[in-house]
């Protein structure tokens, strides 16, 4: 672990405009974060600036994020000023529903990257478009689930636009409004088959994949040196603050905040190395002993075991 979250992922959003719109639903997204349901303020800027002051020379990224797209916040630009002002690169993941070109222009300006998640409408199409034109490192987030891992061979042989800097892929979870109905299988093949594929080609992007994915790589790929795999890096090196300022080991504990810490009554550092966070890493140490991968793997996330793409987890549940 880091003496330190190197990576913050910063919940900037209490709620999602486009969930009320549903137009969420109508782009079939399950939302992790249960936008749909659960309005709750956005993260002021005196908070954010706490925040920033206490992570300068610290941590370097900032992935914003929260209920909803971190471009509708109400202060973005002055969110993404505080980051630079602080040395640290704010990255954030979007819709791209609301992108204007206002919004393009302050990516272009003080982002790192910009990775739009893949739901095949038009405005995600033109929000990754208008991002690639204008210069901006641009990413593609693709959700594998059930219902979506059969159609990605084809997304990545036939659908990525020209000039995208990396497609990342990210594990379907059960968790606020994701149905469990869409967990990937990983005895039905389907996983494996596409990991494969990714493993034997060569592609114009890079290719990605959440730690979460980690267990199910470290059986199917051959050519990945697997000193370039990182298991789940939650609480060690990093961590999620909630819009109402808790620090988590990870955004999947958002609904039940198991192991959180009051950002108001402790600094991130203290918060750190609090009874809880340890609590937290000591699944990693004691997970799967007899497993000859456990150093690789660490028995996957603690949070949502069933996403595990592991035989011997899958055996042992079912």
């Amino acid at each position: 672990m880091a003496g330190f979250p190197e990576l913050l992922d910063v919940g900037i959003m209490g709620h999602c405009t486009h969930g009320l719109s549903g137009l969420c639903r109508e782009s079939g997204v399950q939302c992790y974060q249960d936008g749909w349901n659960i309005s709750q303020p956005n993260m002021n800027t005196d908070d954010f600036l706490m925040i920033a002051r206490q992570c300068q020379g610290r941590s370097y990224q900032f992935a914003l994020g929260g209920r909803g797209d971190p471009d509708q916040h109400e202060e973005f630009e002055s969110i993404l000023r505080i980051c630079r002002e602080y040395e640290i690169i704010p990255n954030f993941t979007s819709s791209g529903l609301g992108f204007d070109e206002e919004i393009i222009r302050l990516c272009r300006i003080y982002c790192g990257a910009v990775a739009i998640s893949w739901y095949g409408q038009p405005y995600t199409k033109k929000a990754i478009q208008g991002l690639i034109d204008a210069g901006v490192k641009t990413n593609i987030h693709f959700v594998l689930g059930r219902e979506s891992v059969k159609k990605a061979k084809n997304f990545l042989r036939d659908e990525v636009p020209t000039g995208v800097n990396a497609v990342i892929f990210l594990l379907h979870k059960p968790v606020g409004l994701g149905r469990k109905e869409n967990l990937l299988s990983w005895d039905n093949g389907d996983p494996q088959e596409l990991f494969r594929y990714i493993d034997e080609e060569i592609f114009p992007f890079k290719i990605g994949f959440d730690s979460c994915s980690v267990p199910g790589l470290l059986s199917s790929m051959k050519h990945v040196n697997v000193n370039s795999l990182d298991t789940c890096e939650a609480a060690r090196w990093s961590a999620y603050v909630t819009p109402d300022m808790k620090l988590l080991p990870c955004s999947f504990d958002n609904q039940g905040e198991r192991w959180a810490v009051d950002l108001r009554n402790y600094t991130i550092e203290e918060a750190w190395n609090s009874l809880e966070f340890t609590r937290f890493r000591g699944g990693f140490l004691i997970s799967c002993p007899d497993c000859g991968l456990r150093k690789q793997c660490m028995g996957g996330c603690p949070i949502c075991p069933e996403i595990v793409l592991c035989k011997d987890k899958m055996a042992a549940r079912s």
